[in-house]
């Protein structure tokens, strides 16, 4: 038999906390990202669009004011410029490169510079953008631009800007969702432990009842969740260990008094035994009292080896009885059963029904018929010997059935399940005479053994018992 795995008991509030703080910190990260990425994009097409606005409106001035004004015009905006005519010739303005990498300038760098701007593109230009090409860095951002009359127009624009900008953004995120995670492990804390409270709950219960309290229950209000189905699952659990240690209980004490009637039913006979054999060994008697008393002893022995052989087969029927189960006809049983009975109670009327088709069955024989000879028995004894019982075999579907009946006084609604019990014998005398009470427990072992069963039911004068086995 392979062993469970132990229970994984970590903590379950620490385990959920972390998670969910991990998850939140994993959000927030992806937030961040895409955050950097998406301003990051914006701000550079933002730069992108000022260019594509210099150069289309310096095409709409191409050929109206000269290229190295238009240059120096566009320069005041803090770009590099670049014009190279169709011709060949090329006008170059405002910082360098590199001087933008160390960041943009000011409007035209100088005083005054600031006031100066390019004209916006008038109607009557004939000179337009054919193509542009953005191109760049993370430090520079370049568009190049062929106009319709043959020339070039290059601006260059510094996007150290948008890293600074960036820089600020990631500063602000991070200190945001530093705050975040401190509320969220602050909330998440308060609503882990309220949520596992019932968890709490359950540990207190099963303390109370490993305490004594075997009446606590949980019973939750819901059973479709997850601490519901755990509840109603210990509930379920709790009624069978308490229901199984109350039939403990019961068959302990019912053991006892079986055990206290048991040897109050031997106690009897020996008596008997012993009081008649004192006298035998002490007195001097001779004639028809030695006669007696040895009667005596030889009927109080006969009791107590009765009684002995039903106990032991009590505990057979208890522990599981050895069938030697062969195919039998049912009515050969019971015949054999209404020829015995004159032989041992000749005054009482026997007599049976049995139809004429077998009646097929897998049975051991000889147990069959000690079920049969005690019920009869119990009906020899209810009638004082004198009366009459039936014996009937019918089938029907899957079983096979034998009844009893009798002309006795019958037994009452009450007692038809009592008179099963071990050493139960009626206050009417129906099993006081000579029984003691374990035949019809026997009856009824001997027949469950087979897969059957024995009843009492009322009968048509008196009491009748009913014996199923299933049909082979």
């Amino acid at each position: 038999m392979s062993s469970l795995p132990p229970l994984r008991s970590g903590s379950l509030r620490r385990r959920t906390i972390v998670a969910v703080l991990a998850l939140v910190a994993l959000l927030l990260v992806v937030l961040a990202v895409v955050v950097d990425l998406a301003l990051g994009a914006r701000l550079r097409g933002q730069i992108e669009e000022r260019l594509r606005d210099r150069a289309a409106a310096a095409a709409s001035l191409v050929g109206t004011v000269d290229d190295a004004e238009l240059a120096e015009r566009l320069s005041y905006q803090g770009l590099a410029v670049r014009i190279d005519g169709a011709g060949g010739d090329s006008v170059v303005a405002g910082p360098s490169p590199d001087q933008l990498r160390e960041g943009p300038p000011g409007p035209g760098g100088g005083p005054g510079a600031g006031d100066r701007s390019v004209p916006q593109p008038t109607a009557s230009g004939s000179v337009s953008v054919v193509a542009s090409d953005v191109s760049g860095d993370d430090q520079l951002v370049t568009l190049r631009s062929t106009l319709s009359d043959g020339s070039t127009l290059t601006l260059t624009a510094s996007a150290v800007g948008v890293d600074e900008t960036l820089v600020q953004v990631r500063w602000i995120m991070a200190l945001a969702s530093a705050g975040v995670l401190l509320l969220a492990a602050g909330a998440v804390t308060v609503v882990v432990r309220r949520s596992l409270g019932p968890l709490e709950q359950v540990s207190q219960v099963a303390r109370a009842i490993g305490a004594g309290e075997r009446e606590r229950r949980l019973r939750p209000t819901r059973s479709d969740t997850e601490i519901g189905r755990v509840a109603a699952a210990l509930d379920d659990m709790l009624d069978d260990v308490v229901g199984a240690e109350q039939a403990a209980r019961d068959a302990e004490a019912r053991l006892r008094a079986f055990l206290s009637d048991a040897a109050h039913e031997l106690r009897t006979p020996v008596a008997g035994i012993r009081a008649a054999a004192d006298t035998l060994v002490r007195a001097d008697l001779d004639g028809p009292e030695r006669d007696q008393l040895a009667a005596h002893v030889a009927r109080e022995a006969t009791r107590a080896s009765r009684l002995i052989d039903d106990l032991l087969t009590m505990a057979r029927v208890d522990r599981g009885l050895e069938l030697h189960v062969v195919d039998a006809d049912l009515r050969a049983v019971v015949e054999a059963e209404v020829r015995r009975v004159p032989l041992v109670h000749p005054s009482l009327r026997i007599r049976a029904e049995i139809p004429d088709a077998a009646v097929p069955v897998r049975i051991d024989v000889d147990r069959i018929s000690q079920v049969l000879s005690n019920l009869v028995e119990n009906a020899a004894r209810a009638t004082g010997g004198r009366g009459s019982v039936l014996l009937g075999v019918d089938s029907a579907g899957g079983e096979a059935r034998v009844t009893v009946d009798d002309d006795g006084p019958g037994v009452a609604d009450g007692d038809r399940e009592r008179i099963f019990e071990r050493l139960v014998r009626l206050d009417e005398g129906r099993v006081s005479s000579g029984g003691v009470g374990l035949g019809l427990p026997i009856a009824r072992g001997i027949a469950r053994a087979h897969g059957g069963d024995v009843r009492c039911a009322p009968g048509r004068a008196g009491a009748r018992f009913v014996v199923t086995v299933p049909r082979s």
